[in-house]
């Protein structure tokens, strides 16, 4: 079974809609076979949509066919109403314009009743980014003497900074995906594009340490994968986000820091020391070069700030 009807058959429906899962699990099949979406892109279309569906149902909808503008109009308010972050409404509305088109295309709508819907304007808020002395003393946190996967882990806080991939890319690497001579890795991101990052020489030899060291006491079988867990499997996403938390309160850093957060910090270092926008957009990996230009107003405020607390008139 493909991973949208895997999903969509969670989905409890009434009678009235029951079509509705059908044609939601073979959108969602749609997007992984033909567009190649990663199974967390899927998974946030399917919570998308779903609300979409439980809209309908609680109207009395008897099918997507009856669907209109005014349904989806009508559940964008309902999703402001509830507290929704605006990006997250635009998500939505992103998803159900999607599956709006598919619709269309298989001949369940007659024409796409999402056109000419507005998003809701999203102010984009500047990213979280340490400084290099933060940096320094969360990179220098795991001790061998405290931690008994110290050496992995030290080895993984420092891939992710040296090369700003997404947790979820990080736990994907092979083995082999680290080129030790070039000092590159190879890195399957969003939609299964690849792209090579190059990598710093301390993040390599760290890396390094942990392949030859350490690594063959973590396997327990045949395995390909780069970073494994205490139970010789491969790394959960998740384990990278509950590892890098578990160093920052260590460190006693304030604020909410992720992997993400190491991420838009390698991202604004190269801007600030003066790398051009198009390879930091090719290096995190963005398909839009807008995306990228949130780090040139990082490093913007950042110059505010000190002009406003360095400048005797500012």
């Amino acid at each position: 079974m493909n991973v949208g009807a895997k999903i969509a058959r969670r989905s409890t429906l009434s009678a009235r809609l029951r079509d509705a899962g059908r044609h939601l699990a073979g959108f969602l099949d749609y997007l992984q076979v033909e567009c190649g979406l990663a199974d967390n892109t899927l998974k946030a279309y399917h919570r998308d949509l779903a609300r979409l569906l439980a809209h309908l149902d609680a109207f009395g909808t008897s099918g997507l066919e009856q669907m209109s503008t005014a349904h989806i109009e009508g559940l964008l308010r309902a999703l402001a109403a509830e507290g929704l972050a605006e990006a997250s409404v635009a998500r939505c509305l992103a998803a159900v314009r999607m599956f709006c088109r598919y619709l269309v295309l298989h001949g369940v709508l007659d024409k796409d009743v999402s056109a000419g819907i507005v998003a809701p304007k999203k102010w984009r808020r500047l990213p979280t980014v340490l400084p290099d002395d933060a940096v320094r003393k969360l990179l220098a946190q795991p001790n061998a003497a405290e931690d008994v996967h110290a050496v992995r882990d030290r080895a993984i806080l420092m891939l992710l900074y040296a090369t700003g991939m997404r947790a979820g890319e990080l736990v994907g690497l092979k083995v082999d995906d680290l080129n030790f001579n070039l000092g590159v890795t190879r890195v399957l991101g969003k939609g299964a594009k690849e792209r090579v990052i190059p990598v710093a020489a301390e993040a390599v030899e760290a890396v390094g340490e942990y392949l030859r060291d350490y690594r063959p006491l973590l396997q327990s079988g045949p395995s390909s994968a780069m970073f494994l867990s205490r139970t010789g499997r491969r790394m959960a996403r998740e384990d990278v986000f509950r590892l890098v938390r578990k160093y920052v309160r260590r460190t006693s850093l304030a604020g909410k820091i992720s992997p993400h957060t190491l991420r838009h910090s390698f991202a604004t270092q190269l801007l600030a020391n003066g790398a051009d926008l198009r390879s930091v957009q090719e290096m995190l990996g963005h398909a839009d070069v807008a995306s990228t230009q949130i780090y040139t107003h990082v490093d913007a405020a950042r110059l505010r700030a000190i002009h406003k607390r360095f400048h005797p008139r500012a």
